[in-house]
């Protein structure tokens, strides 16, 4: 979970530092006072997109750190054992993130600098932040087979990747199939490029390396005379008389007399005796250099013209020899291709025809798979929007598919099919008793939206290991007994989690564990957030503010009172 979050010169905050425990933690304050400003420094931390907008004025950098402690055997620690991060020995894990005013950002993992892509690939294990903008995302049917799939990940997981697996091998031979079914004069003329190609390539005779070879010799040549000038130093320092190799010498006939009195002595004369060997053999060879220091006078422009054929044929084929030659196979292997062309199409449509079969196979199981799944996902979606106020919802997941001329042909039937499979998903809902299925954009409001992502989150969390979520204002357009509904099922998924809530309902911030308050001041022209834990009497009076507005009268605390005493009775009988 996360346990603490620090915060400097991000946005209108200063230095903000605080401490977070498990349960429901609840996030409140006036508009514009800086919650969405803390979720924002904690999308970095789990690697969301930076901009220069977030460093406070006039600061050179942004930097945000997190703390996490992790149990034993967090699935996070084999992601940073495939990145080659260091696993923590205690299970905490410190992420830190700059913000730098070229746009640029610096992150780390535990002191260990990591890519961005590094930073996304833990994040996602870390912490799953929901926002309102979410509750739109249920509108794509993608995003909705996607929450099916993340509800069945376990059970879909072999059948996904056998399908993935197939899928990739079709779509590799479709595209081989269309290229030999071209238009013949387009073949011919890809065919006459690929052969003047590989002719430039083959008249050049390159050989692997060269181009790293060439360029240390003409090194070698352009700086002959520096080049002889230390070699030639270096080996009379060695060699002269009473030079290194003397000396050493002179050192090893003194040890030598005093090795039988002391095995230390015995063993400093053996390594000191190894040195002296290895340093004459160096000397020898750089001798042996300085003879072969000899070049002739054209080889310097023979080396520059070789190259300037090397770099034409770089800038066309490949960044370097190695990766010209490799283009020149491949493109060997297409001309092969074209040359035979009637031999290769029938070749690869009658492995296409092999691969159709089990992916038709594989693509079938996967549907049926997901309908049961739909089913069951349908059934505790309707028993969770009991709980939260809309007893009366039927929920539907539909399963269809999506006829397509250029499709795959399943029981008569030209099918869509994607790396996803060949299902269209709708999620589908009726709200009040007598009315018919509709899909979810058509007739749920902003309020029902995010008693259906609730819902649908609640059912996932249970399935999820990651401990940390945010919900960022997911009760919006919610309220009276809907809203008790929300911050009850809220307080319930806390049990097991670290949850997270940005609200204005005074009905969830009651329920709080854990009450942070948010406030936004102004002094000297400058603008700075803090962050305040509220004790039992605050609780009282951010709720009545809550409940009344900017007033705070005697009834409004007596009924934020009886709220948190509400709230406190619940969770003693449903959770504890």
């Amino acid at each position: 979970m996360l346990v603490e979050l620090a915060i400097r010169q991000f946005a209108i905050i200063k230095e903000l530092r605080i401490n977070f425990k498990k349960g429901l933690n609840i996030l409140t304050g006036e508009t514009g006072a800086g919650k969405s400003i803390i979720i924002d420094a904690i999308q970095l931390i789990i690697g969301g997109r930076g901009s220069v907008d977030f460093i406070r004025n006039q600061a050179e950098k942004a930097e945000i750190e997190a703390l996490f402690d992790l149990p034993d055997q967090h699935p996070v620690f084999q992601i940073l054992s495939s990145l080659g991060i260091e696993l923590p020995q205690d299970g905490m894990l410190l992420i830190r993130r700059e913000l730098l005013q070229n746009g640029k950002s610096i992150c780390r993992i535990n002191g260990q600098l990591v890519t961005l892509g590094m930073l996304k690939e833990v994040g996602q294990w870390l912490i799953q932040l929901h926002s309102q903008h979410q509750n739109q995302s249920l509108f794509f049917q993608d995003k909705q087979l996607a929450l099916l799939d993340a509800y069945g990940e376990l059970s879909l997981d072999k059948t996904k990747k056998e399908f993935r697996h197939l899928f990739d091998q079709y779509d590799t031979l479709r595209k081989e199939e269309k290229l030999l079914l071209e238009n013949e004069k387009e073949l011919v003329q890809r065919y006459d490029l690929l052969k003047y190609q590989l002719n430039e390539i083959i008249t050049a005779e390159l050989q692997p390396g060269e181009d790293q070879e060439l360029i240390q010799k003409r090194d070698q040549i352009r700086y002959s005379e520096k080049i002889v000038k230390g070699i030639g130093h270096s080996y009379k320092i060695l060699s002269k008389e009473n030079g290194v190799i003397d000396l050493l010498s002179h050192t090893l006939s003194i040890l030598d007399q005093i090795t039988q009195y002391d095995t230390k002595i015995k063993e400093y004369y053996n390594q000191l005796m190894n040195s002296y060997y290895q340093i004459d053999d160096i000397s020898a060879q750089l001798n042996q250099m300085l003879y072969q220091m000899d070049f002739e006078p054209n080889q310097l422009n023979q080396i520059e013209e070789r190259l300037s054929v090397i770099h034409h044929l770089r800038r066309k084929y490949g960044e370097s020899v190695d990766a010209i030659l490799e283009y020149a196979a491949s493109i060997e292997d297409e001309i092969d291709v074209i040359e035979n062309r009637d031999q290769h199409l029938q070749h690869i449509q009658q492995k296409l025809k092999d691969i159709t079969h089990d992916l038709i196979l594989e693509a079938t199981e996967l549907s049926n798979q997901r309908k049961k799944l739909a089913k069951e996902l349908s059934q505790k979606i309707e028993y969770e929007l009991r709980d939260l106020e809309m007893k009366n919802a039927i929920f539907n997941i539909d399963i269809y598919y999506k006829e397509d001329t250029d499709g795959i042909d399943i029981n008569g039937k030209k099918l869509h099919i994607n790396h996803l499979g060949i299902d269209k998903v709708n999620f589908l809902i009726a709200t009040n008793p007598g009315e018919p299925l509709k899909a979810i954009q058509k007739i749920a409001s902003g309020g029902e939206l995010s008693r259906i992502m609730l819902a649908i989150q609640t059912i996932l969390a249970n399935n999820d290991e990651v401990e940390t979520i945010i919900y960022d204002e997911i009760d919006a357009g919610v309220s009276g007994r809907a809203a008790q509904a929300i911050a009850e099922k809220l307080a319930l998924v806390a049990k097991n989690k670290q949850i997270f809530v940005i609200t204005h309902l005074p009905q969830v911030a009651s329920m709080a564990d854990h009450h942070y308050l948010i406030r936004k001041h102004i002094k000297d022209q400058t603008t700075t957030t803090e962050v305040t834990v509220l004790n039992h009497q605050q609780k009282v009076d951010e709720i009545s503010r809550m409940l009344s507005g900017v007033e705070m009268t005697e009834l409004t605390k007596k009924h934020a009172t009886e709220m948190l005493e509400k709230a406190s009775s619940f969770k003693k009988t449903k959770i504890n």
